[in-house]
């Protein structure tokens, strides 16, 4: 049977085909084989690293570059004193106010002893110690007077009557101020103290207030005095070109919000 030159040159082609991919998988099966033996070695071998001698070299440089010969360089001879750094008792209370009491002899007691002359005040002796002074809470009144005039009283039909104005709660129709949700947020959100907790704590300072009223103080304060500092921040985000943020959820969000705008 006769081949003809094109049904030759299909066959040449096809032998070459066949063989490169013989090549590439006799090569994957050799990287494989040698997986597996590093991955036996690790698993079964000696826990020792031999380490080669020619990788070693690198850390001789002090025995390359030593020269014997080289005159060792002339010392001098430099002193000098340490000043002493503050103590670090005195770093940590620099920020802290001062409250000072001093002690004296009575003027009767201002007597030597032995000779009984007059004392005088020579030094002082301080010692410094951090006073602390727990949480404390307290009822403020609130009272607005009202005025009216006599003179319309007496000869007047309608009397104006005139209030004193005063600073509006944070919450309408609550004893909630603003020192007190403050107090709770930063209970919850930066010292990480469930409201709970904080429950239990406010009631040794004598108030039983709620989780649940917390948590309706904290809610409509945010509605009240957040919401508008984040709707300025959300305003002025969204005219940036570029935002960034570690918190993935934020990111999520910003670039929805930026999405919609």
């Amino acid at each position: 049977m006769e081949y003809t030159a094109p049904i030759i040159q299909e066959l040449q082609n096809l032998c070459a085909l066949q063989a490169q991919q013989i090549a590439e998988l006799s090569a994957k099966v050799s990287w494989y084989e040698e997986q597996f033996r590093l991955s036996q070695k690790q698993r079964f071998g000696r826990l020792s690293e031999q380490s080669d001698h020619e990788q070693l070299r690198i850390f001789n440089e002090a025995e390359r570059e030593a020269k014997p010969s080289e005159p060792e360089p002339i010392l001098e001879e430099i002193t000098c004193r340490r000043r002493k750094r503050q103590g670090k008792r005195d770093e940590q209370l620099k920020d802290l106010p001062v409250e000072k009491k001093e002690y004296r002899l009575p003027e009767e007691e201002q007597i030597c002893p032995s000779c009984s002359g007059d004392l005088h005040e020579m030094s002082g002796q301080t010692r410094r110690e951090i006073k602390i002074i727990p949480a404390e809470a307290f009822v403020v009144e609130h009272v607005s007077y009202v005025y009216a005039c006599r003179r319309c009283e007496r000869e007047s039909i309608s009397t104006p009557i005139i209030t004193a104005s005063a600073p509006k709660p944070p919450i309408p129709g609550s004893i909630a101020s603003a020192s007190a949700i403050a107090h709770i947020m930063t209970g919850k959100y930066v010292d990480g103290l469930p409201l709970y907790r904080q429950e239990k704590s406010l009631s040794r300072l004598g108030i039983e207030l709620s989780r649940q009223t917390m948590a309706n103080w904290m809610i409509k304060a945010a509605e009240s005095w957040l919401e508008p500092l984040y709707d300025r921040m959300h305003e002025l985000l969204l005219k940036r070109d570029i935002l960034h943020s570690d918190d993935y959820r934020n990111i999520y969000i910003i670039e929805t919000d930026l999405q919609i705008a």
